[in-house]
């Protein structure tokens, strides 16, 4: 809070009115320039207007790299600690990723000597950040640049002297230039590894794959030139995959944003920057826009209540365009799932109805019969069943089926009396051939008849729980499953709709 701003001596010594050992003063040093000295951006544009020695920083209360260095040597000079300025190249601002450096230094930060070791900080980073075009500066005050552990310090600051990296091997300027960029995000964020470590990726067949490690639940989403459309990343435990197949031949920037999975709220900070350099492109690996990353089951999607996934993996792949998922289920869950493709002409109740949901106990099935070859998107929605509320978005999968000749018909429709934990044995099609005798056989419990309606009416009988028969479908378009839920009751309610094939 200290606002002296007439000289630098006197500024120190009103700061460190209280700071007892050499630390406290270095931190009450940094605080207070990272709080009250703002970047210069006019300034950085035009040279001519700016002045880096530490008095007139303070009295402008703004500056560059090198005036926030220069003031931070002399306040510490003047507090009787020993402080460098370091130059040297650094990925900031206007940094491009796998470029090489060249000529003049064009950053500048500190070292001090603390308890008998030297320790890196940046005070213009941790002042806050300019913004893209470079025309605004906001103050967002960074932990990470103070005392850095200089093997994460070289990540960004590269010194001219090499003996101020403080790292024993040292890094070659061509190592530096090649090593991935982890910005101070990643480290915040308790991250721990990223694969591949070069900054520039190349496909393999139309594919690259980038991995990270980290030791706490992080949610994690990517940007391929600024869509999230040509990859399938996965959630692990520890960390997260991510597959992509660029749908361009080329440069394509690859962005990793990360948060904690406890800030439900918060933003998505990037931490990581890859250029995939393309040399071909695999078109069958392009997905529905549908398609909602992250994909498949996870950590995540089992702390909303679906356990033990049938399918772990975030692709199935069916041959004769029929799979099958199931889960346990967590207490008080409705489903509800949908089906999306972009080259489907059905509409979106259709679409559902190629799905069919089968509840076992706490077990969920759900059967799915593709309407046609091509990339599929199941997404999975689900609510409380005491909630009266929507339904959320959970996590979908993709279903990929190549085989041209399928063409499934959807279920059949089924009405509000057709409880959770019934079960269609068969017909499963709700499309039934004309002029011929189908067998019924359905699980249903706690109803006294049930009768099947088409020209003429068939009743089915109970055996062990099912209800079994036979029904002709000649001379009709419609058929529907009826039943009496008592027996005194003299109504039926309808379960089920079929439709019957036209001659």
């Amino acid at each position: 809070q200290v606002n002296v701003t007439n000289s630098v001596e006197e500024l120190v010594k009103a700061l460190l009115k209280q700071a007892r050992t050499d630390l406290e003063k270095v931190r009450a040093i940094w605080i207070w320039i990272c709080h009250h000295i703002e970047y210069d951006v006019v300034g950085y544009h035009d040279k001519s207007q700016l002045s880096s020695k530490p008095i007139d920083v303070l009295q402008r209360g703004k500056s560059i790299c090198e005036g926030y260095a220069g003031l931070f040597e002399q306040m510490c000079s003047i507090a009787g600690i020993q402080c460098m300025k370091l130059l040297g190249y650094s990925k900031g601002y206007g940094y491009k990723m796998g470029q090489t450096f060249t000529g003049d230094s064009d950053h500048a930060w500190n070292a001090v000597y603390l308890e008998g070791r030297w320790h890196l900080l940046d005070s213009t980073w941790g002042s806050g950040a300019v913004d893209d075009s470079f025309t605004k500066f906001t103050f967002r005050y960074n932990e990470f640049y103070f005392l850095t552990h200089p093997a994460l310090f070289i990540n960004n600051h590269f010194p001219d002297n090499s003996n101020w990296q403080l790292l024993k091997p040292t890094l070659t300027l061509k190592e530096f230039e090649s090593n991935m960029l982890h910005n101070s995000n990643f480290y915040m964020l308790g991250l721990l590894a990223a694969h591949p470590e070069t900054a520039v990726i190349h496909t393999e067949n139309g594919k690259a794959s980038v991995s990270v490690d980290c030791r706490s639940a992080t949610l994690f989403t990517f940007k391929l030139k600024g869509t999230d459309e040509h990859g399938l990343m996965t959630l692990k435990k520890h960390g997260m995959k991510l597959d992509i197949y660029p749908q361009k031949t080329g440069s394509h920037k690859l962005q990793i944003f990360a948060k904690p999975s406890k800030a439900s709220e918060g933003v998505y900070n990037c931490v990581l920057e890859y250029v995939v350099e393309c040399e071909s492109v695999d078109k069958a690996m392009r997905f529905p826009k549908d398609l909602h990353q992250p994909v498949g089951p996870s950590w995540f999607t089992e702390r909303q209540g679906f356990l033990r996934p049938s399918h772990p993996d975030p692709i199935i792949h069916t041959n004769d365009g029929r799979c099958s998922v199931t889960f346990t289920l967590g207490k008080d869950i409705s489903v509800l799932a949908s089906l999306h493709s972009d080259n489907s002409s059905l509409t979106e109740d259709m679409r559902r109805r190629h799905i069919m949901q089968i509840h076992r106990g706490n077990q969920i099935e759900l059967k799915i019969h593709l309407p046609h070859a091509g990339n599929f998107v199941l997404k999975i929605y689900a609510k409380k069943k005491s909630d009266p509320g929507n339904y959320d978005y959970i996590f979908n999968y993709l279903i990929t089926c190549l085989n041209t000749e399928v063409k499934w018909p959807a279920f059949p429709q089924s009405y509000t009396k057709w409880l959770e934990d019934y079960e269609i044995l068969e017909p499963l099609s709700g499309l039934l051939p004309a002029n011929r005798n189908v067998q019924f056989k359905l699980k249903m419990h706690g109803i006294a008849k049930v009768l099947v309606q088409a020209e003429n009416t068939y009743p089915l009988t109970q055996n062990r729980g099912y209800w079994e028969g036979t029904c002709n479908t000649s001379g009709c378009r419609e058929v529907f499953v009826m039943v009496h839920e008592n027996a005194n009751h003299s109504f039926y309610s309808h379960v089920l709709k079929y439709e019957v094939e036209t001659q």
